[in-house]
């Protein structure tokens, strides 16, 4: 694989903390009307349901150049970066499916069973019905912080079951080491980002309990204040894991990299306040796939006002698809 050159990301706003580029990152959503997107259902062999986000160009050719887009945790397919990605590709041609995990977005209420960090079959029923829709396009898989994770995983745990469509992938700020990224919310200045993410989940279980009666709600032994309480006590068990340790032991995508065949970018920052470089600085990495460690950009901000756009990660993700 030819690697790509990625210039260095500079901001030359006062941005340029890790801390700041997360949070204000998340505040510019870009521009995309979910009126104008064909909202597409998936039935799981299980009962629940998948939801993705069709966004097709005004003229898009038959077979196509497709990006499938999946989103973090807490987050869905209104994510400021899924938007602001899709947008950019739509410009250059490119029709995206913006993926809601189990539960998430425009799929809440219509799964019981949580989604999680390895919920790469969830991608492949994507992957096969967006065949059907789109029959001869090249497929780019595009996953953002714990959809990154999901990414890769499905791209190495057992390559001969990605679809010969998929030619290009991109995992962006992916929790590869998930012990180590979860553990690690419980120092400071981390914490905010810990409590933040405990209280969207729980507050999404209290919905979906008021939304469907068929949902039987967790019995904490005490209410979770870290995300690993909340996973230990309710996505480990739910998803079959015997306890968090286990779940982030077997989906940790950083033991299936070694594995991936098809040209692979993950990009990273420096100064991510949620994943630590030194997961990455050890990572053996198989021909196919490319490191990108950027010395700044926070966690999925990369906001930089250079050559008109702010949008630099978005930048490098359209460029990796179209080389």
């Amino acid at each position: 694989m030819r690697p790509i050159t990625i210039p260095p990301f500079r901001s030359s706003w006062a941005l340029s903390g890790g801390h700041r580029q997360t949070l204000v990152g998340a505040l510019f959503p870009g521009h995309l009307r979910d009126e104008l997107a064909v909202v597409r259902h998936i039935r799981l062999s299980d009962g629940d349901t998948l939801v993705v986000h069709d966004d097709c160009p005004p003229i898009w050719p038959s077979a196509g150049r497709v990006a499938v887009l999946l989103h973090g945790l807490a987050g869905c397919h209104r994510s400021s970066y899924l938007v602001r990605t899709a947008a950019m590709l739509n410009a250059n041609g490119v029709r995206t499916f913006r993926m809601d995990l189990r539960g998430c977005g425009a799929g809440f209420g219509l799964a019981i069973k949580p989604y999680n960090a390895g919920c790469s079959d969830d991608v492949l029923e994507v992957l096969r019905a967006i065949n059907g829709w789109c029959p001869g396009s090249p497929i780019s898989l595009f996953g953002f912080s714990l959809g990154g994770n999901i990414v890769l995983k499905l791209l190495g745990e057992a390559p001969e079951r990605v679809p010969l469509e998929v030619v290009r992938a991109a995992a962006i700020n992916p929790p590869i080491d998930l012990a180590r990224c979860t553990y690690g919310l419980a120092r400071w200045p981390q914490r905010h980002y810990d409590a933040y993410f405990v209280k969207q989940l729980l507050q999404r279980l209290r919905e979906l309990q008021q939304h469907r009666s068929d949902f039987v709600p967790p019995t904490f032994a005490r209410p979770p204040r870290r995300l690993v309480e909340f996973d230990d006590q309710f996505t480990a068990p739910r998803s079959g894991f015997r306890d968090a340790d286990d779940y982030y032991q077997r989906c940790s995508s950083e033991q299936f990299v070694p594995a991936i065949r098809i040209p692979t970018l993950i990009l990273t920052s420096r100064n991510d306040p949620l994943i630590p470089v030194a997961s990455f600085e050890r990572l053996t990495l198989p021909p196919n796939v490319q490191l990108h460690i950027a010395e700044g950009g926070g966690h999925l901000g990369y906001l930089a006002k250079s050559h008109g756009s702010r949008d630099w990660l978005q930048s490098q993700l359209v460029e990796w698809l179209l080389r």
